[in-house]
């Protein structure tokens, strides 16, 4: 584990402690589970990804990111509600937005503005490693939640896909290298998200993505993630069967992140 990672992961185990202290967890879990409207109102992550995908197009997860902590600032004049409409426009079959604050300079509050300003699924990115956190996550409206391998030993990632699962959202499974899929393939998700940034380096490879594609099961729907830069990388990509996507950085530099998307999936 990268000690950037070790790092977050302890800052993250203070935020859920102090979280608790403000509204502890039983009381979290009655007001998730007893409102109805959360439930009705899911859009159905993985769902949205697979319809892109039956209509031949390149499932995207546009990514609403201000910040990260090897690139710093991404964009300074960051409005989530506008860039989730920017997003939309430009066909977008889905939303990431990062929520944690202290490293990529998230909040709660820029995932509830984006998925209000859009019908797009929208998934919470950030390290979950507490139950505590998948119930916030509902809370705040999220469709789906990430979970990391490498930052989770498999009972409790185990234990996190099953509530999320239970509250009605979708999970994906992000991992890094050929012993983090070993794991990963143990969940129930369908959802697989290959990173092809090395947490302990840094560098980014496509590589990773396509040397780890013949041990994954037809049923699983891969998500590429990290170093989608240009229109040669998608079609790359498309070209070994993967068409699903997470982009981030590429966008938040663009004037018009939903422009970008069109010109980068045409």
């Amino acid at each position: 584990m990268s000690d950037i990672l070790n790092k977050i992961l302890a800052v993250k185990a203070d935020e859920v402690a102090a979280a608790k202290k403000y509204q502890d967890f039983a009381s979290l879990r009655r007001e998730v589970e007893s409102d109805a409207e959360l439930r009705a109102g899911l859009r159905g992550f993985e769902a949205g990804l697979r319809r892109s995908i039956a209509a031949g197009r390149a499932g995207v997860i546009a990514e609403v990111k201000k910040a990260s902590p090897s690139k710093g600032v991404l964009r300074a004049d960051f409005r989530p509600a506008a860039i989730a409409e920017s997003y939309a426009r430009g066909g977008a079959s889905c939303l990431s937005v990062l929520t944690d604050v202290q490293f990529f300079q998230g909040a709660t509050d820029y995932l509830k503005q984006a998925r209000a300003a859009c019908t797009l699924p929208v998934i919470r990115k950030d390290f979950i490693v507490d139950l505590y956190q998948v119930y916030e996550a509902r809370a705040m409206g999220a469709d789906a939640i990430l979970l990391i391998v490498s930052a989770l030993d498999h009972g409790l990632m185990a234990e996190l896909e099953a509530c999320a699962q239970e509250l009605g959202m979708d999970v994906l499974v992000e991992v890094h290298d050929g012993d983090e899929l070993t794991a990963a393939l143990r969940l129930k998700t369908r959802l697989l998200g290959i990173n092809n940034r090395n947490l302990r380096t840094f560098d980014v490879t496509l590589d990773t993505t396509l040397g780890l594609l013949p041990r994954i099961p037809a049923e699983r729907l891969v998500v590429t993630e990290s170093g989608i830069l240009g229109q040669d990388d998608v079609k790359r990509m498309r070209a070994a069967d993967v068409h699903a996507f997470l982009v981030g950085e590429a966008f938040m530099r663009a004037p018009d992140p939903g422009t970008e998307l069109q010109r980068l999936f045409d």
